[in-house]
């Protein structure tokens, strides 16, 4: 990939707050009409920490990529407005930053039940949710923002999501919202967060609830419709001997 940093403006912030700060960035490549939307950590006096660079394992199709594009295309051409395909990451978002272990996550993958999981499982004690929601609007952002709710209190750790565009906010592991923004509103917020390291009943057991409940419910609505049609059909049995 290749990082382009024309004004320095990540390192001049980084020796200013002296700490490190999780940049959202898109790279160019790896090959050729490919990029990667990725989370860097930039440490003070070193720079970008790219042995830990987090690439989004969940790119959007049709917005961030274009699957079977020869085939797309021939449906309509307007599919070539997304340039470029992006490339997903395939490991988890657990960035070491020294004091504290980050989980991040890009924009709608806070969605996924398994991206954010395997990113606490992978040791985060802290979630982050980077995201630029330009494209969309106040409901999307504040749909995003009860998503990290959800996730903070699923797995009983303190979370922030931070928008280019807003909405930000911190939510601590009881899923209680502080230091909201507005949508398109320029602020700064900051927070001490509590680090968590625990592992709740949903981080242990993971998707297998979810898995059996959705069996059950196959089970009894396939169950439902065999008993209907024996039924009907023991009523036409009636009315033929009658």
């Amino acid at each position: 990939a290749v990082l382009v940093q024309p004004r320095g403006v990540e390192r001049v912030a980084a020796a200013a707050v002296r700490a490190p700060i999780l940049v959202g960035a898109v790279l160019v490549g790896p090959g050729p009409g490919q990029s990667q939307n990725a989370g860097i950590l930039w440490r003070p006096g070193a720079g970008p920490d790219l042995e830990q660079m987090y690439t989004k394992r969940h790119p959007v199709p049709f917005a961030e990529y274009v699957p079977l594009r020869d085939v797309a295309r021939m449906i309509s051409k307007e599919v070539d407005r997304v340039r470029s395909d992006m490339v997903a990451g395939d490991r988890p978002g657990v960035v070491d930053a020294g004091a504290v272990t980050v989980g991040d996550v890009i924009c709608f993958e806070v969605a996924y039940d398994g991206l954010v999981r395997d990113t606490v499982t992978g040791g985060a004690q802290v979630l982050v949710v980077q995201t630029n929601n330009a494209t969309f609007d106040v409901a999307e952002a504040r749909q995003q923002l009860a998503m990290v709710r959800l996730r903070a209190v699923e797995h009983g750790r303190a979370s922030l999501m931070a928008s280019t565009v807003g909405v930000s906010g911190f939510v601590g592991a009881d899923g209680r919202v502080s230091d909201a923004t507005g949508f398109n509103t320029r602020a700064v917020v900051s927070r001490q967060l509590r680090l968590g390291d625990g592992r709740t009943l949903a981080t242990r057991v993971g998707v297998w609830p979810e898995a059996a409940l959705v069996a059950v419910a196959v089970a009894v609505m396939a169950g439902a419709a065999v008993l209907r049609r024996r039924r009907s059909s023991a009523g036409r049995s009636r009315v033929t001997a009658g």
